[in-house]
């Protein structure tokens, strides 16, 4: 029997596609060996520079005009504009069934909701496709194209994603409550890495994420780096400039204080540190989850982002905090009384982390990497497929 091959498709619209996409392509990788698993940015390989200048955009809206952004978002959730839309993205359809053909996967998987569309038009054009399945990134303000178009099945990141799902008429045996999959450092290292017990008097460590677009950034740093009772780690990305200048305010500090520019060891950090300061985009949302540190969220960009702030709301986990002020209040609060409140944080984020959501997706999924296809699913008349899974939200 052959081996099972998976194509993840995925793009570059949002972190969180990109890191659910790469966590799985790990765990399949894991399961079966290297190269089990392929992931393909459509977008990106078809018109590399249309590409570059659309994400620049989308950076550029949900940056400078948050409120541009919610507006297309919701018109993007109310309208019809698939399938009519991808008369404009032939290119990267066609780039699609040409990866299919050649790499002949045995499973699909889709990290961006525009693919169902482009699979479902392969599938009307008399394409012979294996299983697909849609990896939802989102939390709670779910867009409605990730449903609008079938597949075999859905994976979603926590159970209030799962009823919002079935609300919208999915069937619940599609519907799969597995966890967003995170890299598999987080349950490789789960017993390993912790923060230390503020119970025992040690010293709170605060990280601060500067994403592109941040605001406040600077008074952020500097109001945390003036806390002298505080550890605070602070990751710029690819700023030299913030980075040089934030360095220059660690000096004479009674605790650590250290300024990362770009770094591959955000896991590692946040499973070390015992808070993390940062907007409430997907992959540092569910990742904090996996690391059950407590988030401090510091900005929410319309759309996609409400709900994953929704999530940690309703759960009791961390604070919404948009100034530099309100931030560092609320970091006291947490740390009083030798972190009091951290510890109810820590302790209500075990019952949302689930580190090993990837290996678990894999699993299901390979699972289904059968010779079988999926023509009629494109019309919306494919039988589910009984994968095992922890039962979604009912009624």
């Amino acid at each position: 029997m052959n081996p099972p091959r998976v194509l993840i498709l995925t793009a570059g619209f949002g972190e969180g596609h990109n890191a659910a996409a790469r966590a799985l392509a790990a765990a399949c990788d894991a399961a079966h060996g290297p190269g089990t698993a392929r992931l393909v940015d459509a977008f990106a390989l078809a018109s590399p520079r249309l590409n570059a200048l659309a994400r620049r955009a989308y950076i550029g809206m949900i940056n400078r005009t948050p409120r541009l952004w919610s507006g297309f978002y919701a018109w993007l959730d109310r309208s019809d504009v698939f399938p009519g839309a991808l008369q404009f993205l032939r290119r990267e359809t066609r780039l699609v069934g040409e990866m299919i053909a050649a790499e002949r996967p045995t499973v699909l998987c889709s990290t961006y909701p525009v693919y169902a569309f482009m699979l479902a038009q392969l599938a009307r054009e008399g394409r012979v496709l294996p299983p697909h399945f849609n990896i939802v990134t989102d939390s709670i303000s779910i867009n409605s194209l990730w449903w609008k178009c079938p597949c075999e099945g859905w994976f979603v990141p926590n159970p209030e994603s799962a009823e919002v799902i079935r609300r919208a008429g999915i069937a619940a045996p599609r519907i799969h409550d597995a966890g967003f999959p995170v890299t598999p450092f987080f349950s490789a290292h789960a017993t390993e890495f912790r923060p230390p017990d503020l119970a025992g008097g040690a010293t709170p460590r605060v990280l601060y994420i500067i994403n592109s677009g941040t605001r406040h950034a600077v008074e952020t740093a500097t109001a945390l780096l003036a806390e002298g009772d505080w550890s605070v780690t602070c990751a710029v990305g690819r700023d030299e400039n913030l980075r040089r200048r934030l360095e220059k305010l660690t000096a004479g500090r009674p605790h650590p204080a250290t300024i990362l520019g770009w770094t591959d060891q955000i896991p590692r950090l946040l499973m070390t540190h015992h808070v993390v300061v940062s907007k409430a985009g997907g992959a540092t949302t569910q990742e904090a989850i996996a690391a059950r540190c407590p988030m401090i969220v510091n900005q929410v960009v319309p759309g996609q982002e409400e709900g994953n702030y929704e999530l940690l709301r309703r759960h009791g986990v961390g604070a919404l905090a948009e100034t530099p002020d309100a931030i560092v209040r609320e970091l006291r609060r947490a740390f009083a009384d030798r972190g009091q409140v951290w510890s109810q944080w820590r302790t209500a984020l075990s019952g949302l982390a689930r580190p090993d959501a990837a290996r678990a997706i894999a699993t299901h999924v390979l699972r289904q990497a059968s010779p079988s296809v999926r023509g009629a699913a494109a019309t919306g008349e494919a039988e589910p497929i009984p994968l095992p899974h922890r039962a979604a939200a009912t009624a």
